[in-house]
């Protein structure tokens, strides 16, 4: 007589870090972290011996973390500061996160997502802003798989100049000045900073795919495999800049995902991939073309309002040139990286939409959550789908993309995706980055003094 295995619960979140703690005892620290508004890693660094007690009641982190801007500092106009006394909120623990940190041999790191004081989602953390987005999608048994890729610059950490410089090439010791796009000799110049990013995402259970060399002189692009859970998604790809960044110190660079560090050269992109599963796992875009067209149009229908959000920051405009793959009008096509949204070549089964808007310079929680709500928005509408672009898209009429920061602002202010968000989620972050852009513009910068303090 067959005996039946007693089924196995799944650890509670305390038994999880215990068993943690259980494999690294040589562990003495850990960094617990969360993503701000522009996808800056901010967060606490904990003694070992605290992290049971976190991991079964939470840390406390003020409010006013989602009120940061770029310099650290608190936008009091985002009403997260002084307004609320500057109270706290309590983060939890993401377990999936927890792992050692490779570059340290005895610390360990680990995502939080914020909540209310009874439990509730706290609406200015980024991470909650998708949960959002998801719930609406699954509640009419959509399940998006996405996919980010992730393109970056290495720089000569040791160069003595005011621009940037690309790195020396590690073999030959001479400064790369070409673009030698999927260049597998760039690759072996490079093989052991690629081989250092594969092994601490390994460590990490960040799922990186395919490194290429891209279209300027030290610059590259890595990809991280399809996922089931955009959440997930985008906590790797939070993880993978940390890693980077950790990995090209190590070798003696800089690595910087600034949308654009040279003007002469390609800008770095965030690149979504997005299918659409239904409840059994088969890919909706697949089997119903009607589908991919309303959340083609969705998107389309949302993608000036949501500049702002995909370019965040003064630098992200600089991107926006012709003739530099990065689209400036809101169109799509098959197969053409000409067009904001690509459907890439492939199997029948793998078609999904690449998004090919946002910089490098963006804050993926949101990013992803303005996609989710596009597409939720021409599913619920049945919105009507633009034809597609063949050929060079820049010769073709499409609604025009915002190219300035104050208009990408406009219009995000003026916009239905303000209310998809949530009022109060928009609310801080627009007022947090019109406070950035109204600084910006106020600086008399070193070009405006070469060229007018002798000559008017």
């Amino acid at each position: 007589m067959l005996k039946h295995k007693p089924q196995t619960l799944p650890l509670s979140l305390v038994e999880q870090v215990q068993e943690f703690l259980n494999d690294h005892p040589q562990l003495k620290s850990v960094d617990l972290m969360l993503a701000d508004m522009n996808g800056v890693i901010r967060g606490k660094r904990i003694e070992v011996g605290s992290l049971l007690k976190i991991a079964e009641e939470g840390m406390c982190l003020p409010a006013s973390v989602f009120a940061l801007d770029i310099c650290g500092e608190t936008v009091e106009q985002t009403g997260l500061g002084f307004a609320q006394g500057d109270g706290d909120r309590i983060c939890h623990l993401l377990p999936h996160s927890l792992s050692m940190i490779p570059w340290k041999n005895d610390a360990a790191q680990a995502l939080l997502t914020m909540h209310e004081v009874d439990g509730s989602p706290f609406f200015a953390d980024p991470r909650q802003l998708l949960c959002k987005a998801l719930k609406g999608l699954h509640q009419q048994e959509y399940f998006p798989c996405v996919a980010i890729e992730w393109e970056f610059y290495l720089l000569d950490a040791a160069a003595d100049t005011e621009q940037p410089l690309p790195p020396l090439l590690p073999l030959s010791q001479q400064r790369m000045e070409q673009t030698q796009v999927y260049s597998l000799d760039e690759l072996d110049e490079f093989a052991e900073f690629i081989q250092d990013i594969q092994s601490y995402c390994h460590t990490q259970n960040i799922p990186s795919d395919n490194v290429i060399a891209e279209y300027a002189p030290g610059q590259f692009e890595v990809t991280l495999q399809h996922q089931t859970d955009p959440l997930l998604a985008c906590d790797q790809a939070i993880l993978l800049k940390r890693a980077i960044k950790a990995v090209a110190k190590k070798h003696g660079y800089n690595a910087t995902f600034m949308a654009k560090p040279y003007a002469e050269h390609s800008g770095n992109g965030c690149h979504v991939h997005i299918s659409m599963l239904d409840a059994q796992g088969k890919n909706v875009f697949a089997e119903d073309l009607g589908v991919l067209h309303y959340a083609l149009a969705g998107l389309l229908d949302t993608m000036p309002q949501a500049i702002a959000l995909l370019a965040p920051n003064a630098n992200s405009y600089r991107r926006f040139q012709p003739d530099m793959f990065v689209p400036l009008q809101a169109n799509w096509g098959w197969d053409n990286r000409t067009v904001a949204l690509r459907i890439p070549s492939g199997s029948k089964q793998n078609t999904r939409i690449e998004h090919r808007v946002a910089g490098a310079d963006c804050n993926p929680y949101i990013v992803m959550s303005a996609l989710l709500f596009g597409i939720q928005h021409g599913l619920a509408q049945q919105l009507s789908c633009a034809e597609p672009v063949s050929g060079d898209a820049s010769k073709e009429h499409a609604p025009a993309l915002p190219t300035s920061w104050e208009q990408a602002l406009n219009e995000f202010h003026q916009s239905s995706l303000w209310h998809l968000l949530g009022d109060d989620f928009s609310h801080v972050y627009h007022a947090n980055k019109l406070n950035e852009w109204q600084r910006f513009e106020a600086a008399v910068t070193p070009l405006e003094q070469q060229w007018y303090q002798q000559m008017v």
